[in-house]
This record gives C-alpha cells, structure tokens and sequence, in this order.
C-alpha cells in the first residue's frame, strides 16, 4: 500500500507538505493546475525534492456525461489531452468524479457508461489509471449503488472516497459499497466528517467508522490519499498513520 497526500492545485503546497509521503495527488485542469501554465521540469523538480510518484485529479467543473453528444465528445477529447499530459509527466493514477447532468435520469445512464469506458481508455493509452469517484452526495453524482454497477460493467476501477459515501449515506453506506465493490476499490480518499456537514477533517475528529474499512479492506494494496483540507503538516501525517494502522498489516 502506498499513502499520499491530496494537495490541490498548488505546486507551493506539494513542496511544502509532502515530504515522507509515498505520492502527491495534484488536480489538473479547468479550474485547477492548467498544464499550459506549469512547466514539467519544474514539476519533475518538485517531485524528485520530496521524492514523491505522481497521481492527477481531473477536473470536476464539468460532468461526464450529458444528453448532448457533441457535448460529450468535446469532454472525452478535453480529459484525453489532460490524460495525455499526464502521462508525460509520470501520473500513475488521475481521479474522475463519477456525475452527469442528471444522475437520476435512468436512461442516460447508459450513456454516462460509455464516456467512462472512452475517457478510461484515453487513460490506458497513456499509460494512466482511471479511477472513478464517488460523489453521490453532491447534486450531479451518481448514487453509490448506481456507481458500483457501471464501474464493475465497464471494467473500471473505483476511487473509493470514504468521507463521501459517509455523507451521502452514513456509515451504512460504507459498509454496504465495500460489502460488494471492494474488489473494484484501486485508489482510497481518506479522511473524516461529522453529519451536521463538517468535512476533509483529519481522521478521528469525526463519526466515521474506520473499522469498516478495515474490515473490508486490510491488507489492502492500492493507493490511498489522504485528503485532509489543512497544511498542518503533523495533522496530515497523523492521519496518514491512523490510515495506515487501519489499513496495513505490515506498518
């Protein structure tokens, strides 16, 4: 298992706080880091001094999916160039929030499948894991269950944002996408939530049963994030310890 750290868009952050950390998870794109706007040495630069591997986030202003092919051939072509650039740079994995123009609506699900399986193999051709996200809490993201059934259909692999599945369905819905999707679980965003709405806390300051995880996934051998919204370096790390004591039998 590998720990890394979430660090948004920003390279002075990554330097700053990711010493010790296996990978950095760095959002790239509309709204965050444009890779027109950085230069890959000084990126490489940055990597090599904390001695960091490289995941990306894609950008989530846009949805994957929406009724409108010509929209939707444009979004497939924009995430391609950004997985390309990508994998110039060494990115093993790039995150992608799972949401569409209206995930309740039953027949364009279909479609949202397709555009997962074309922008997930945009990523395999540049030598990029696409790893899809929960956000089913938020208006435009696929329910859990839903997301589930078209990642595990479409051969895709699954981001598995434990604070996110908390808010939209407590600690039940932890336990019950875990009970029949961690196979699909690649790439883990850790960190803690309090129902009343507080979020990205570090772990053991919110309601979060991190024994659930455990219990689905110890020994687990894929990437995990830790996406704590604090520069505290101590804070990040203590969580990346709790994660790993969760998570990792040989720590």
């Amino acid at each position: 298992m590998d720990l890394g750290l979430t660090v948004g868009d920003s390279l002075e952050r990554l330097e700053a706080t990711a010493e010790g950390f296996d990978f950095v998870e760095l959002s790239i794109g509309e709204s965050s880091l444009r890779p027109t706007e950085v230069e890959d040495d000084r990126l490489r630069t940055v990597l090599d001094d904390v001695d960091a591997d490289l995941c990306v986030h894609l950008p989530f202003d846009q949805v994957v999916s929406t009724p409108v092919t010509q929209l939707n051939d444009a979004i497939v072509d924009y995430l391609s160039e950004l997985l390309e650039w990508a994998g110039t740079v060494g990115a093993r994995k790039a995150v992608l929030h799972a949401t569409m123009r209206n995930p309740h609506d039953t027949g364009q699900r279909p479609v949202f499948a397709e555009q997962l399986s074309a922008i997930a193999a945009a990523g395999d051709d540049a030598g990029v894991e696409v790893v899809v996200e929960n956000v089913g809490h938020q208006a435009r993201g696929l329910p859990l269950s839903v997301l589930g059934d078209i990642a595990r259909d479409t051969g895709t692999a699954v981001c598995f944002d434990v604070g996110h599945a908390y808010m939209e369905n407590d600690n039940d819905g932890i336990r019950r996408f875990l009970g029949d999707h961690r196979d699909l679980v690649s790439h883990l965003h850790v960190h803690d939530v309090r129902g009343r709405g507080d979020t990205h806390l570090p772990l053991g300051a919110g309601e979060v049963e991190y024994g659930l995880v455990a219990d689905a996934l110890s020994g687990f051998d894929g990437t995990v994030a830790v996406e704590v919204f604090t520069d505290d370096v101590p804070l990040l790390r203590d969580s990346a310890r709790r994660a790993a004591e969760y998570l990792d039998d040989s720590r």
